[in-house]
């Protein structure tokens, strides 16, 4: 695994074709597109990196997967009465959807269905309480306390955050959020802004992955359902692309991370900055390409 790991990286380390990073957030345009990091936690224990693997960066969107967790520890099946569990097609920002089916998000991967969980986990908390449970969460997941949130990203993604704003006023004129806009919005933009390693994600995606001394943090059934929803929506409007590309459960984010769930294998975590024309990683999909491709491994057999 190691020898594959190290293969990967000398391979897609070098190449002059990275994509382009999430310049539309000022902290994120300043990332290096250079790098690339790979780690994989396995379930009999060990972990293989390579790369930049312990190199911290923006997770993202690869938040929403805990934060989709938390909210249904808090609220159950019932969240599925304010977000649905489909494919959007998509852009992951697009308002167009939302407008057509009445302030419902298509499924909690798409940041107006984000929004609709972070809002669901916040409940009557204050933001600073709701994300401290969402960190001890991650912690938890990752058994690692070394794991924050980088308070310069999550203000630079505030002060740019106008059509998260757009989304959140739309919510709330269909009475789909219970909380403020501005109370969701800031408490979101700090959630994408926790900074984690490959190493870090991969640990953490272990709550995931049926294995002896994992993390127990969610039942089966919602593990198995959190991953359905990653393996359809994952990545935006990419998701096809992916599962037919890689055959695993995958939760993509703009920072140029991807973390990836072979369910009674392992976790794994890659980061390249630079971004497809869906907003994922564009080294880190085609990573995880030669990945499912060498190993063998897909939920399809």
């Amino acid at each position: 695994m190691q020898d594959l790991l190290d293969e990967i990286a000398a391979t897609l380390g070098p190449r002059p074709d990275r994509g382009s990073v999430a310049d539309y957030i000022p902290e994120l345009a300043k990332i290096d597109p250079q790098q690339f990091g790979m780690a994989i936690a396995l379930a009999d224990g060990s972990v293989h990196v390579a790369g930049d693997a312990d190199t911290p960066f923006s997770i993202q969107s690869v938040s929403k997967v805990f934060a989709l967790a938390l909210a249904l520890g808090k609220v159950g099946d019932q969240l599925w009465r304010r977000v649905g569990r489909e494919p959007s097609g998509q852009s992951f920002n697009s308002i167009l959807l939302l407008e057509r089916e009445e302030g419902i998000p298509r499924n909690p991967f798409i940041n107006a269905g984000a929004l609709v969980t972070t809002d669901t986990y916040l409940a009557l908390s204050s933001p600073r309480e709701a994300l401290g449970h969402l960190l001890r969460f991650v912690r938890a997941a990752a058994d690692d306390e070394g794991i924050h949130i980088n308070h310069d990203v999550a203000r630079s993604e505030l002060e740019t955050a106008h059509r998260n704003f757009a989304l959140a006023h739309y919510l709330a004129a269909f009475d789909n959020l219970h909380n403020s806009p501005d109370k969701v919005l800031g408490t979101y933009c700090h959630q994408c802004a926790i900074d984690m390693t490959c190493r870090q994600l991969a640990l953490a995606g272990r709550f995931l992955i049926e294995g002896a001394g994992f993390p127990r943090l969610l039942s089966r059934d919602r593990r198995r359902r959190i991953n359905a929803l990653m393996m359809t929506c994952g990545h935006y409007d990419g998701s096809g692309d992916f599962a037919f590309r890689v055959g695993l459960p995958g939760k993509s984010g703009v920072g140029g991370g991807i973390l990836v769930i072979a369910p009674g294998r392992a976790s794994i975590a890659v980061w390249s900055p630079g971004l497809n024309r869906y907003g994922n990683s564009l080294l880190g999909t085609e990573a995880m390409e030669v990945f499912a491709r060498r190993t063998g491994w897909s939920v399809f057999g």
